[in-house]
């Protein structure tokens, strides 16, 4: 009962911030030019400013975990590669093709798993989450572009790849946390309390934001992609990746981390990247939104088990 009651405890106000967000826009207080502008908000300014501040305000020294760091990225190439192979094999349409893979494989990590990372962990264990962003960002979108790439029916651009890298907000937010935090430079008390002030926000807001992007369009036509896809990301891919990892020694906050890695649903920004590189933004929407909701049930689950098993 008590695993039962922590479960519920931090995927509560998740559900609460997401419905509110979805009544928010049904009764017009929202609208779709402001969903747009307000997630560009969150992306460009809110997210990068929380990353930057837990990362470097952490003790990059002992945060700094190259097993948990080399292990998430494995599993994710991983996952990426198997992927490659098998979709093609049941999925012949190309533009599906590519979005099924960048849902199964690219999580919902920074918005939705932060949320609960923060509600779960130890506030010193916050920073190895932070840390862990930091590299799995870039893994996911050079990996993300390279699939939409490959079934775009044209070559892969290198520099496509690393200009999008290197532009990403979230990554330069880590790289300057790095740097801050490397050299030890510290914030000023008063702009450090303004800072962490306008953080608190970032995940709330992220979460209505999620909320009020939520469409429940037909599903006519993407029976057999939508099974898959959202088993591949909910279920399957947790299944494999965190019994694994409980094998070889990962507990606490380590799993905590690895947890909302491999079970949140698809990244939201999944569905702008198919729409911008000629995949299937309708499949890329349908495996966003459903697999939010579903998520608030599976995750609950998948916290359930690690609690029961007193991995967290």
């Amino acid at each position: 009962m008590e695993n039962f009651l922590l479960a519920l405890e931090v995927i509560f106000p998740i559900v609460v911030n997401l419905a509110l967000g979805y009544t928010m826009k049904r009764a017009g207080i929202f609208d779709d030019t402001t969903v747009k502008k307000m997630n560009a908000s969150v992306f460009k300014v809110f997210l990068p400013l929380l990353l930057f501040y837990n990362v470097c305000t952490t003790d990059v020294k002992t945060a700094f975990d190259a097993k948990l760091i080399s292990y998430s990225v494995l599993s994710i190439a991983a996952c990426f590669l198997i992927l490659l192979i098998i979709v093609p094999r049941f999925e012949k349409d190309n533009k599906r093709r590519g979005a099924l893979i960048q849902g199964i494989f690219r999580s919902n990590f920074i918005i939705f798993g932060m949320p609960v990372a923060m509600s779960l962990c130890n506030p010193e264990d916050i920073g190895s989450v932070s840390l862990l962003i930091a590299v799995i960002a870039p893994t996911f979108n050079v990996l993300a572009v390279i699939t939409m790439e490959i079934f775009r029916g044209s070559k892969i651009n290198v520099l496509q790849i690393i200009k999008g890298v290197i532009t990403n907000p979230l990554i330069i937010a880590s790289a300057l946390g790095l740097i801050f935090a490397g050299l030890n430079i510290q914030i000023p008390p008063l702009l450090n309390k303004c800072i962490s002030d306008i953080t608190k926000i970032t995940n709330p807001l992220a979460l209505i934001l999620l909320g009020a992007s939520f469409t429940f369009g037909s599903v006519k036509g993407y029976t057999k992609e939508l099974i898959a896809g959202l088993l591949g990301r909910l279920v399957i891919v947790p299944a494999i990746f965190l019994p694994l990892a409980s094998a070889l020694g990962f507990r606490g906050g380590d799993m905590v981390a690895l947890m909302v890695l491999f079970a949140s649903p698809a990244a939201v920004s999944s569905f702008i990247m198919a729409e911008q590189m000629d995949g299937d933004g309708a499949l890329a929407g349908q495996l966003i939104v459903l697999g939010s909701v579903l998520s608030v049930f599976t995750v609950f689950i998948w916290i359930l088990i690690l609690k029961g098993l007193m991995l967290i």
